[in-house]
């Protein structure tokens, strides 16, 4: 079934971003909010320790088992914000183009964060999204 979301092109906006500027779903779909997944391994672990491209998969890879266990995938996400803990802009862009390669053709909109420090010991990276499906 294709998905609901429609992205959004702004065309007097910059057409440097890697990534539509909006989305909607239609006004029957039911809303989906996801917890910040997390590069963690069914046994509670960070996986890929000073790995922010590790991290990234991981936390996507996660993002996908829990898109699915709400009936959704990652073409029904409508938006993403991806934190790094890092204050290096390379970590940041390491961590973006893992997750924006990820999504492929489904380019949400998505906000990319430098952050101190994230939850678990030795994490690095966290991606959090909204998704919308129709029933």
């Amino acid at each position: 079934m294709p998905s609901s979301v429609q992205l959004i092109r702004a065309a007097a906006l910059s057409n440097v971003a890697e990534y539509a500027y909006a989305s909607t779903a239609p006004k029957d779909a039911r809303l989906i909010f996801l917890a910040g997944s997390c590069p963690l391994d069914v046994a509670g672990r960070i996986v890929g320790r000073d790995d922010y491209a590790a991290q990234a998969l991981a936390c996507v890879e996660n993002l996908q088992l829990a898109l699915a266990a709400a009936d959704a995938k990652l073409e029904d996400v409508l938006s993403t914000r991806v934190l790094v803990a890092s204050g290096d802009r390379a970590d940041l862009v390491t961590a973006w183009n893992v997750v924006r390669d990820t999504f492929g053709d489904h380019d949400v909109p998505s906000t990319l964060l430098g952050v101190t420090v994230l939850g678990y010991e030795h994490q690095l990276v966290e991606v959090e999204a909204v998704a919308a499906v129709q029933d």
